[in-house]
């Protein structure tokens, strides 16, 4: 295991599931972590000063099952028109819970926080600048920039204590400060601390009312920073069992975008890792929702199973992919395992319709691609242009 990653496995026993133990934070009225389910949600892809379009896309997402929407806030001007888009939702019966997504504008946040059941805010960008500059902070300099975040961060922390207001502390790996990059570089470790540094004022503060995420589009890169998160909590005490939000940050579209949040999300609920996650496709929103139940349901009507040979113990490091060593073996003429790229099987039927296609490919036009199996479909990546 890594010397800067030496804590302890974020599970109890691999080989047995059971979801790790969370207070309970309260988003409106959605509760989430503790005894409750896997929450489901997702995000409007309107304009957040289109009131109606907003509220639209709120109905319709409600209407197949997402238990809470989160809306951008870009500026405090969008922030604004929350109270009118809640305001409208609320005088047609529907209460879902609303999270404002901010980045960058503190003056953004506290506005939305009038407003909302929840804020998710970045720690990456929420005071810090990214100017991509390369410099060394001495331990005075990083501690005083740390007290410039306090001094941005509380009055929001204030605000939602008085409120009643939940806050997701979301760090993205592609948005982590300059700061956090100098000191731990481009690392799950750095996105790790990016959201202790807020956590630790919040706490201070006395809020609670919080969960975390560790966002990447990199599932593998995801995987690790919510392993070593959830380490971190353990290892900082009982009282730092704040809830989890699971979500591959741009997963496509598609079969990809559906199969890459799967490896991302279902890893981390095998682990027992996460109380409410996102599946985040290029895709209208309410084709979101059926993907992060099928997901979300399968763990909750898993019963845990407990045994007393609990261990932590397992031949790998779970903070650090590195592919499982094997000797290499001929199949059929093909040579598997050892340094080999991994090989992928597929059917007789689905290998002779993608050898023909990749020989005649310069025969289909954007019509008949249209209408090709998804399989078939699935090789267009690889050509340079279409043919007319």
């Amino acid at each position: 295991m890594n010397s800067q990653q030496s804590v302890a496995a974020p599970w109890k026993n691999p080989y047995r599931y059971q979801r790790r133990v969370t207070r309970e934070v309260k988003v409106g009225k959605v509760g989430v972590g503790g005894d409750n389910p896997i929450r489901v949600q997702s995000m409007l892809t309107s304009d957040t000063l289109d009131t109606a379009e907003c509220v639209k896309q709120t109905l319709e997402l409600v209407a197949v099952g997402c238990e809470v929407v989160r809306i951008t806030a870009q500026t405090k001007r969008h922030a604004a028109n929350l109270e009118n888009i809640i305001g409208e939702l609320r005088s047609q019966g529907c209460d879902v819970p609303i999270v404002a997504d901010i980045h960058f504008k503190p003056d953004a946040a506290m506005e939305a926080a009038k407003w909302v059941d929840k804020v998710r805010v970045n720690p990456g960008n929420y005071v810090d600048k990214k100017k991509f500059q390369t410099r060394e902070y001495t331990d005075e300099e990083y501690a005083d920039e740390v007290k410039r975040i306090e001094e941005e961060f509380v009055p929001l922390v204030e605000l939602c204590k008085q409120r009643g207001v939940a806050m997701r502390i979301g760090t993205n790996h592609g948005s982590l400060s300059d700061r956090i990059m100098n000191r731990y570089g481009d690392t799950p470790l750095g996105m790790v601390e990016s959201a202790l540094e807020f956590a630790r004022i919040a706490r201070a503060n006395d809020y609670h009312n919080f969960l975390f995420s560790m966002k990447a589009s990199n599932p593998k890169v995801m995987i690790e920073a919510y392993r070593l998160l959830v380490s971190h909590l353990d290892a900082a005490g009982e009282d730092w069992n704040y809830p989890i939000h699971l979500g591959v940050t741009e997963a496509g579209d598609g079969e990809d975008g559906r199969i890459k949040s799967a490896i991302g999300i279902g890893s981390l609920l095998e682990d027992g890792i996460g109380d409410t996650i996102r599946v985040s496709l290029t895709e209208d929103s309410v084709h979101e929702i059926p993907v992060a139940q099928a997901i979300a349901d399968h763990y909750n009507n898993l019963q845990e199973t407990l045994s007393d040979d609990i261990t932590s113990e397992v031949s790998f490091d779970p903070f650090d992919y590195r592919r499982r060593a094997t000797e290499p073996l001929d199949v059929l003429g093909i040579q598997v395992g050892g340094n080999e790229v991994v090989r992928v099987v597929t059917e007789e039927k689905r290998y002779n319709y993608s050898r023909i296609a990749s020989r005649h490919w310069g025969i289909f036009s954007r019509k008949s691609f249209s209408k090709m199996p998804m399989f078939l479909r699935s090789i267009r990546p690889t050509m340079k242009r279409w043919r007319r």
